[in-house]
């Protein structure tokens, strides 16, 4: 076995968890993903440390909680003070690469992301296909082939889904050739590549060809009940009306149930470019010899909520479908095979196991803990964690809004910081989070034991850095 092996990080851009066919989706077409879960180790029950992509990203790339990063919101720098898993990796003498976003700080209104040490030596960066800066290197591709994004774009096809890019000259294609292009000119020294596409991200713009293969009539509708809008926060309420509360974008009441089935077909169709490209880059990995000793893993920064609880996109919201995402990990020469693990499990963890693998010294500063020991069926998955923690700082468009969340494997309390908004749910009796307990008066017990468990962890997952070096 290879004491050194690859990592190819795979992070698709809000994919939620029910995306994959081998899981259980079976109107999905994910045969590259299938064969990944197939001869690797799938975590079924992995859930971000934000709903939202920079406090999210913040956590897994550093293995910290969004809030000890101190990159909490969208639009924040993380500080330089921060450890990227980058970083850690090229010290350790990793040539380290990656295509597409990162945005671990702003690049809004033409501004460029701003890096700190991270640790990359190849950086072909691309936030989203629109070409919003002349450093976006998807669009410098395009021109090297005499295309440009405007041109090829096609724009609306309906009020909720647009006729994208082909998929020759797509981002995630992008992505995937620039991958295979670092992969076959690294066969000899160990690396580190992280592959970022922006899909299956808003606006459900597929490629039309991609689009043809999923008949919206075959989609299943979004499960929502209209009483359940009685005991949801104002949160919920505001984006009931326009997605992540921002007016004239999205607009939910108008939406028909034709609209709903359109866009579920659109989101699907980027799902099945990604697992096409998946397949590109380990037929990749195999043509060069490098499949048996490289840890793919296959993730997502977090989920959409895709009409779920009448809620389309992100905000500050914990469901499931926001918090819960793919996880793969696959490495023939150091994992087992064809496992399917239903313990809770947090992005945070992947740190510490990507250093155990590859016998690096475990930072002092992560928060996660590895999963090495279960990808080797050396232990149980239930034995993992008994909770997963996930938080919301003010971090999107709603006006103050901080959240935190605490699941365990049968309930779920989320507290809306400074206002008496709450949510609580019984996952036994209620699995799709329907029946909020908040306000009850018979679970008003369940509700302080809960606040109880979640202050308490808010002040355990504080930073342990700097260490103590003594009794004083």
């Amino acid at each position: 076995m290879s004491q050194r092996p690859n990592i190819l990080w795979i992070c698709t851009d809000q994919q939620r968890y029910d995306t994959i066919h081998a899981l259980g989706n079976h109107r999905i077409k994910t045969p590259h993903t299938d064969r990944l879960i197939r001869d690797g180790v799938a975590f079924t029950r992995a859930y971000c440390q934000s709903p939202v992509c920079t406090p999210s990203r913040a956590s897994f790339l550093t293995g910290r909680y969004a809030r000890t990063t101190r990159c909490r919101q969208n639009g924040q720098q993380i500080p330089k003070e921060e450890k990227l898993l980058s970083r850690i990796f090229a010290d350790h003498d990793y040539t380290c690469g990656l295509a597409g976003k990162l945005h671990l700080s702003s690049c809004a209104k033409g501004r460029v992301e701003s890096r700190i040490d991270d640790g990359y030596k190849v950086f072909d960066w691309s936030h989203h296909p629109q070409p919003d800066w002349p450093e976006n290197a998807y669009s410098q591709w395009l021109g090297s082939k005499g295309q440009s994004w405007d041109k090829l774009y096609q724009g609306a096809s309906t009020s909720y889904i647009k006729e994208g890019v082909p998929s020759e000259y797509h981002q995630t294609t992008w992505c995937a050739e620039k991958t295979i292009e670092f992969i076959q000119s690294h066969s000899e020294e160990p690396w580190f590549f992280s592959f970022n596409c922006f899909d299956p991200h808003h606006p459900f713009d597929p490629p039309p060809e991609y689009m043809s293969l999923y008949d919206p009539d075959q989609m299943e509708l979004p499960k929502f009940k209209h009483e359940e809008w009685n005991q949801k926060s104002s949160y919920q309420k505001l984006d009931h009306r326009w997605a992540h509360n921002e007016p004239g974008y999205f607009d939910l009441q108008s939406m028909t149930d034709d609209d709903r089935r359109q866009i579920t077909a659109a989101y699907y169709a980027m799902v099945t470019l990604i697992d096409d490209q998946l397949g590109r880059i380990i037929a990749a990995l195999e043509q060069s010899g490098q499949l048996e000793k490289t840890l793919l893993v296959f993730m997502s920064d977090h989920g959409e909520m895709l009409g779920d609880h009448g809620l389309y996109l992100k905000g500050p919201h914990f469901y499931e479908e926001a918090l819960r995402v793919p996880l793969v990990l696959h490495w023939p020469e150091g994992f087992e095979s064809g496992i399917q693990c239903d313990g809770l499990v947090e992005l945070i963890d992947l740190a510490p196991t990507f250093c155990e693998a590859a016998n690096i010294p475990v930072y002092e500063g992560f928060q996660g803990k590895s999963l090495t020991n279960i990808c080797r069926g050396e232990s149980s998955p239930d034995q993992h964690r008994d909770f997963v923690f996930s938080e919301y700082y003010n971090a999107w468009t709603h006006r103050h809004s901080y959240g935190t969340m605490l699941r365990s494997k049968t309930e779920k309390i989320v507290a809306y910081h400074g206002t008496d908004d709450g949510e609580i749910y019984d996952l036994e009796k209620d699995p799709n989070e329907f029946e909020n307990l908040w306000n009850r008066p018979g679970e008003q017990d369940r509700k302080m034991r809960l606040l109880k468990w979640c202050f308490d962890t808010s002040v355990f997952t504080m930073d342990p850095m700097p260490p103590r070096l003594g009794p004083f």
